[in-house]
């Protein structure tokens, strides 16, 4: 008779080789559905930027599923995957305001912007717009900014969000003004507000800004990027209207948790560039004032590595305090 400590033994090295066999190998990725977490409620820029990813990777062959899981500005859909198992199966839109902002914003989140994730690609970005309302007596930047310092903390800003805020904040910087902010719950009051004259200026979307513009609504002064838009060619950069080298410019990821298998990065990053440079998406996100901006992985964590950097030089010089 065999002891029973000897027959444990064989059957445990019996039991540990299957394992190993069953095991899907990084090379055979994706072998079951792959599910992309957008971090906000459906309908939103990131959300429809997720939805064309989702497609992008479907050639894969597998499904792809979009799954909205907003709340706490991103947090929640951030945190989940940065505690997801890095094997390629659950990834997440990043964004400028997850993933460059917050960390200087937020004393304290949820994740690691840098160190959780695995970055695949940059997936696209975006300028915003600068306006007043038209009874400033400014038809420039130029001329703003020489109001502005002629009245220190007589003008103000509708403040919407983290990237507004901090874009308005880089042309106090730079400037060498004092502008202050009035923070509204959207974008829609914020922009209502610049109409009625209840603020002065205002950052945002060009999706949101421009019907308002094109109605004499609104005066465009200047675009964040370092480059115009093709929606607005007309309209200079806030760079060449008279702030050399500002930049800024909303930006959006494709993300795995940290650990994710290199020839799994290698696949999505290969499936979603040759997305990136197709002609339906470059015209799907031109209708958006969207760029595609397809990088590798390396070029796209040094992205956002300039840009948590970046934005936290812009905290410290306003003077903002991180939410607790």
């Amino acid at each position: 008779m065999q002891r029973p400590g000897l027959m444990f033994g064989a059957m445990a090295l019996a039991f540990l080789s299957l394992p190993l066999a069953a095991q899907p190998s990084p090379a055979a990725y994706p072998s079951k559905a792959v599910r992309v977490v957008v971090a906000f409620v459906p309908g939103g820029i990131t959300d429809v930027i997720g939805r064309t990813v989702a497609r992008q990777l479907e050639p894969m062959g597998q499904p792809v599923i979009v799954e909205n899981r907003g709340g706490a500005n991103g947090q929640l859909g951030s945190a989940l995957v940065a505690k997801a198992p890095p094997d390629g199966y659950l990834l997440l839109i990043g964004s400028q305001g997850t993933h460059g902002i917050a960390p200087s914003l937020y004393a304290k989140l949820p994740y690691d912007p840098v160190k959780d994730y695995e970055h695949i690609s940059i997936l696209a970005v975006a300028g915003f717009l600068l306006v007043v309302h038209p009874s400033i007596p400014a038809k420039n930047l130029k001329e703003m900014i020489a109001l502005a310092k002629k009245n220190p903390g007589k003008l103000n800003y509708a403040s919407v969000s983290g990237s507004s805020q901090l874009m308005s904040e880089m042309i106090n910087n730079m400037a060498g003004i004092r502008t202050i902010p009035i923070p509204y719950k959207g974008a829609v009051p914020a922009t209502v507000a610049v109409i009625g004259g209840e603020a002065d200026f205002l950052i945002h979307s060009f999706s949101g800004l421009m019907p308002l513009v094109q109605a004499g609504k609104l005066r465009p002064l200047g675009v964040t990027m370092d480059k115009r838009s093709p929606v607005a060619p007309d309209i200079p950069t806030i760079s060449e209207a008279g702030l050399p080298g500002y930049s800024a410019m909303s930006w959006f990821s494709l993300l795995a948790p940290a650990g994710t298998p290199r020839e799994v990065i290698t696949r999505l990053n290969q499936a979603i560039v040759k997305g990136l440079k197709s002609k339906e998406t470059i015209d799907s996100f031109a209708s958006m004032a969207v760029d595609a901006m397809p990088m590798t992985p390396e070029q796209s964590a040094d992205f956002a590595r300039n840009e948590v950097a970046k934005w936290a030089r812009v905290v410290k010089a306003a003077g903002i305090q991180p939410i607790e």
